[in-house]
């Protein structure tokens, strides 16, 4: 088993209208094959900063839902939101 961080920089006066977008693809992403559960994250202290955590079978579950075509219009929908890229990393016990 493995959980992916994904962090993000919203840009801003964005976040409201990322926010409601992620709830959204949140769902797909629960629904993708070896999917664990996954949630979104705001920083406390950093309105801008956002963290997704998904928990998943495996790497191999993770990399097919990273290259997936429901990722990729996930991402489309929230590549105009953010304030540079995402930076991902793969966390195991």
């Amino acid at each position: 088993m493995i959980r992916v961080l994904i962090e993000r920089r919203i840009a801003q006066g964005l976040e409201h209208y990322y926010d409601c977008t992620v709830k959204r693809t949140i769902s797909q992403v629960v629904r993708a094959p070896g999917c664990i559960a996954g949630e979104s994250l705001k920083d406390k202290l950093d309105p801008g900063r956002r963290i997704i955590m998904s928990k998943w079978e495996s790497l191999e579950h993770w990399e097919s839902w990273l290259h997936s075509p429901e990722r990729k219009n996930v991402i489309s929908e929230l590549a105009p939101l953010l304030d540079g890229s995402e930076r991902i990393t793969m966390l195991e016990r």
